[in-house]
């Protein structure tokens, strides 16, 4: 079962617009056992020039759901938010599913998933395959010279050593054309 929190930014969250939210993600719930409470956050924005963007998380005990899109209508983001989230679990559990199967792993049906009604079979044909495996020597470097060996590479993400820390990380392009800098815990 879900348990929503719905916040707005620089919007107000009406009655109507969290039965809305409220609605269309409780579709999830057939994914999951009914007998657990999850947690669903959901972030409402409004932007100046007239769209809306939905945030949505839901923490399981395995596995973290987060989707979001922006649109000019608030009732599509939502729409949009719900598929990404259908697709990201029906994904999670066709993995598992293939998994246990193949390695005999034994205490997968604790995973908090009930049966899908109707998962179709093609879904269970999409394989994570790894087509190609780069090995990389970490360089000492700082994160502003790590983006321009990026930008010199032509990539959307690079992965180095923190000449300060040590410890390895990784910058990458975001959508909005910005940098991000993923770092690990020494």
């Amino acid at each position: 079962m879900l348990e929503f929190k719905v916040r707005g930014e620089n919007i107000e969250v009406t009655d109507a617009m969290t039965d809305y939210i409220e609605k269309r993600l409780s579709r999830l719930e057939r994914y999951l056992n009914d007998d657990a409470k999850y947690g669903a956050h959901v972030n409402v924005r409004s932007y100046k020039e007239g769209t809306f963007k939905t945030e949505v998380t839901i923490q399981l005990p395995y596995l973290l759901l987060r989707a979001e899109d922006t649109q000019a209508d608030m009732y599509q983001t939502v729409d949009f938010v719900s598929e990404k989230l259908e697709r990201q679990i029906r994904k999670y559990k066709t993995k598992v599913n293939r998994k246990s199967r193949e390695k005999g792993y034994k205490g997968i049906e604790e995973l908090d998933f009930a049966a899908a009604p109707g998962e179709l079979e093609a879904e269970e044909s999409e394989a994570l395959d790894i087509v190609r495996t780069k090995h990389v020597a970490l360089k000492p470097m700082d994160a502003e010279e790590a983006v321009l060996q990026m930008e010199l590479l032509g990539h959307e993400f690079f992965i180095f050593q923190d000449a300060e820390t040590d410890t390895a990380a990784v910058v990458y392009k975001r959508r909005d054309g910005k940098y991000a800098l993923l770092d690990t815990e020494a």
